[in-house]
C-alpha cells in the first residue's frame, strides 16, 4: 500500500504543520489552514531524475552573446534589463483584467516573428477564446502553438514533443499535479508545479513566463517561496478605470529593479508610451489652484514628471483624517510634523489629503518638498506657478537636504519647457549650464518664499 502523509498547510504563506491550528504562527492569518494528503509513493514515481552532468570551471563556461531576446516592447525590455534571458523564468502578476494575457500574447507574436517557437499553455481559457483575442490583437503566426490544458503531466509531454524556445503558462493557479491531493491553486500545487516547470526551463533553456494571480491585498497569490524560485518577478499595475498600465520589477536576477515600463491599453492591444511625462501632467489645468505642485521623480534610468495635489480642510471628526494616494502615509505624518514645528502652521483641526495624479507611486525622499509646498499653499490659499519644478528632501529640523540625479532631473525639466526649478542649496555644481532659472533653498521657509514669488 502507498505510504500516505497528511499535513495542514497555510494557504496564505505555505507554513506546514502536522495538526490544525487556528492562527498561522508565520503570517498571523486566521482560519487559513487546509488539510492536504500527499502520497509519498506517487510523488517519488512522478519525479524524474535528470542527467546530473559534471561540474565545470567558470572559465570554461560558454555564454551565448545572443542570450537575450527582445519582447518586441522597448518598455518591457527595459524592465527585464534588455530583454528576456534564455532559460529564465519570469513571474508576471497583476489584478484580474489588467492585461497580463494581452501583454504575453503580443510578446509571443514578436518572439515568433524572430523565428522562435512559442508554446502558449492556456489553463484558464479554451484555445478558441485565445484565438479570438489573438485576432483582435493581430497575432497570427505558425510559430505560436496553443495548448488548452491544466494537467502538468500532459503539459510536460507537450513540451517534450514541441521543444519550444518560449513557454507561456496562463496561469499557474490553474495547473495541477496528480501526485498532490490538494486542488489546483493551493499552496502545495503552486509550489510544486512551479518547481517542476522551473527545472524544465533550466534544463532545456526555455524562456518561460508564468502568469500569477494576486490576492485582495495586492500580493502575489501562493507562498512567498514562489518568488524565490523564479528569476524575475514583475507586477503589472494600473487603474481599471483608466487606460494606462505600469510594469514594475520586484525582483530581477539579470537587471535593475528600479525600472518601470508604461503602456496604454487600446482596442487592439497594449501600446508603449514613449513620453510618459506628457501623460501624467496632460490634465493639469492652466489656471493653477492652491495645493498643486510638480516634481521630477527618479524611476530607474528615466525621470517622470508628477503632479502632487493636496487638500486641507476643517475636520468634522475628533481626530483629523490623513489620507494619502501614491505616497507613504508615515512620510506624510513626518512632513506635517515638520511644517507645524518649523513653519508654524497647525493641522490639529484640519483634514489633510495628498494625491499623486496619474495613479503612480513615489517613495523617494526627493518628493518631500513638493508635498510640503502643496499642503502649505492649500492651507494658506496661495499658488505655485505651473512652470515651476520643486525638488528636495526635508530634514526634521526643517533643512532641505541634497538629492541624487539632480542634473538629470533639471535637464528633463528644461526639455519639457519648465522655467523655474527649486533645488537644495549646494546640490548643483554649476547652475550656468541650464537655461531654466535655478533657485537654491536651505530651509523649508526659504522654499515657501521662492515658490510663491513669481520672480
Amino acid at each position: 500500500m502507498a505510504n500516505v502523509k497528511t499535513k495542514w498547510v497555510c494557504q496564505s504563506c505555505g507554513y506546514e504543520t502536522p495538526k490544525y491550528m487556528g492562527k498561522c504562527p508565520e503570517c498571523s492569518s486566521w482560519g487559513s489552514f487546509v488539510e492536504e494528503t500527499l502520497s509519498v509513493s506517487a510523488t517519488k514515481n512522478a519525479v524524474q531524475v535528470a542527467d546530473a552532468g559534471e561540474a565545470s570551471k567558470i572559465t570554461e563556461v560558454f555564454v551565448d552573446k545572443t542570450i537575450r531576446l527582445s519582447t518586441g516592447f522597448e518598455e518591457f525590455d527595459r524592465v527585464l534589463g534588455g530583454g528576456t534571458v534564455t532559460g529564465s523564468v519570469v513571474l508576471l502578476a497583476g489584478d484580474p483584467g489588467i492585461g497580463k494575457s494581452t501583454l504575453v500574447l503580443q510578446t509571443a507574436n514578436s518572439v515568433a516573428k524572430a523565428d522562435k517557437k512559442v508554446l502558449y499553455i492556456c489553463a484558464e481559457e479554451s484555445a478558441g477564446q485565445v484565438k479570438l483575442r489573438a485576432e483582435r490583437l493581430g497575432v497570427n503566426s505558425d510559430n505560436i502553438f496553443i495548448y488548452s490544458q491544466t494537467d502538468l503531466e500532459n503539459i510536460k509531454a507537450q513540451i517534450e514533443k514541441l521543444s519550444p524556445d518560449f513557454l507561456i503558462i496562463d496561469s499557474i493557479q490553474a495547473i495541477y499535479d496528480n501526485g498532490i491531493s490538494s486542488g489546483a491553486g493551493s499552496v502545495s500545487q503552486i509550489r510544486e508545479c512551479t518547481n517542476i516547470l522551473t527545472d524544465i526551463a533550466k534544463r532545456k533553456n526555455i524562456t518561460t513566463i508564468i502568469i500569477g494571480h494576486v490576492t485582495k491585498d495586492g500580493n502575489i497569490a501562493g507562498p512567498r517561496v514562489l518568488e524565490h524560485m523564479v528569476d524575475v518577478v514583475l507586477s503589472f499595475e494600473g487603474d481599471k478605470y483608466k487606460t494606462y498600465r505600469i510594469l514594475r520589477s520586484i525582483k530581477n536576477r539579470f537587471g535593475s529593479t528600479t525600472e518601470i515600463g508604461i503602456f496604454n491599453m487600446c482596442e487592439n492591444g497594449l501600446k508603449e508610451i514613449s513620453n510618459p511625462n506628457e501623460l501624467f501632467i496632460s490634465e493639469r489645468s492652466i489656471a493653477v489652484t492652491p495645493g498643486s505642485t510638480i516634481i521630477m521623480a527618479n524611476e530607474g534610468s528615466r525621470v517622470l514628471t508628477a503632479e502632487i495635489q493636496a487638500l486641507v480642510g476643517t475636520t468634522a471628526y475628533p481626530a483629523p483624517r490623513r489620507v494619502t494616494n501614491g505616497i507613504d502615509y508615515n512620510r506624510l505624518l513626518q512632513i506635517l510634523a515638520v511644517i507645524e514645528k518649523r513653519v508654524g502652521i497647525k493641522f490639529n483641526t484640519a483634514d489633510v489629503y495628498v494625491n499623486i495624479t496619474g495613479g503612480i507611486e513615489i517613495d523617494e525622499p526627493a518628493a518631500d518638498l513638493g508635498i510640503a509646498l502643496a499642503i502649505i499653499t492649500c492651507a494658506q490659499d496661495v499658488v505655485v506657478s505651473n512652470d515651476t519644478i520643486i525638488l528636495g528632501e526635508i530634514g526634521l529640523s526643517g533643512e532641505i537636504r541634497k538629492i541624487n540625479n539632480l542634473e538629470k532631473r533639471i535637464t528633463e525639466a528644461q526639455k519639457l519647457g519648465f522655467k523655474k526649478v527649486i533645488i537644495p542649496k549646494n546640490n548643483l555644481s554649476d547652475k550656468n549650464n541650464y537655461s531654466v532659472q535655478i533657485v537654491e533653498v536651505e530651509r523649508i521657509t526659504d522654499a515657501i518664499v521662492a515658490a510663491v514669488n513669481p520672480k
